[in-house]
């Protein structure tokens, strides 16, 4: 027997190891590649979510908008077209969330600014306040890219609408509520096909966190998962 074995011991190995190389490759195939969700208002907190688009259950998506960056250039939904992008909500004199916010968006402005498919976006909700000049003066302060972010300013109306029923980052209260101040730490993630898909804690960078809440490091994750899913 232990001479048999000698013989054939080059065939045996070739078989062990053709084996486990096809093993290898059969589950490698099979493994369910990862994916991030779609949130669509039903799959949120209904506090989240105002009434009027809380029975959406699919096909949720960023309304059109209008709105005016730093360079007093009108931003569109056309802007965004086929990118993935990071939306916020901030307001420069914002002497709480907000600071940490932008800080830890630069972070990741600066780990995206070679990768043409992903965009910021993030929306002044007191654009009283926060016109054109004073918008411009806040990005050359903290280093906005002009091609990869836009902070943005509007009609407020239109700005808290877009909060409440499109990117589902803010409580809504009551109806009568609707136009109240918006401050919320979400940053949301959204894919090139305007869906929701993900919501992340913009004022932690990388320390652990609540379980189903994710910083902006696992957001830098998700966003190259999306790339690749998107390829």
């Amino acid at each position: 027997m232990l001479s048999l074995l000698k013989k054939y011991r080059v065939f045996v190995g070739f078989f062990i190891v053709f084996s486990i190389i096809t093993i290898s490759l059969f589950y490698t195939v099979l493994k369910p590649k990862p994916s991030l969700p779609i949130y669509n208002p039903s799959d949120v907190n209904p506090e989240l979510v105002d009434t009027t688009v809380q029975h959406i259950s699919n096909r949720h998506t960023i309304a059109d908008f209008k709105f005016q960056n730093q360079n007093g250039k009108w931003i569109t939904q056309k802007d965004y077209e086929g990118k993935i992008y990071v939306a916020d909500f901030f307001f420069t004199t914002c002497p709480t969330i907000c600071p940490k916010m932008t800080t830890n968006m630069v972070w990741l402005q600066n780990q995206i600014k070679n990768n043409p498919k992903v965009m910021l976006l993030s929306h002044s909700v007191t654009p009283d306040i926060d016109s054109v000049p004073v918008l411009k003066k806040y990005a050359l302060k903290k280093g906005v890219i002009d091609s990869k972010w836009n902070l943005v300013t509007g009609d407020k109306k239109d700005i808290y609408y877009i909060a409440r029923k499109s990117y589902l980052a803010v409580k809504t209260g009551k109806p009568e509520e609707l136009y109240d101040m918006v401050h919320t730490e979400n940053f949301i993630l959204v894919d090139s096909k305007r869906r929701v898909r993900g919501f992340y804690d913009g004022t932690n960078l990388d320390q652990p966190t609540q379980p189903g809440i994710k910083n902006v490091k696992q957001l830098l994750e998700d966003i190259l998962l999306l790339c690749e899913e998107e390829k």
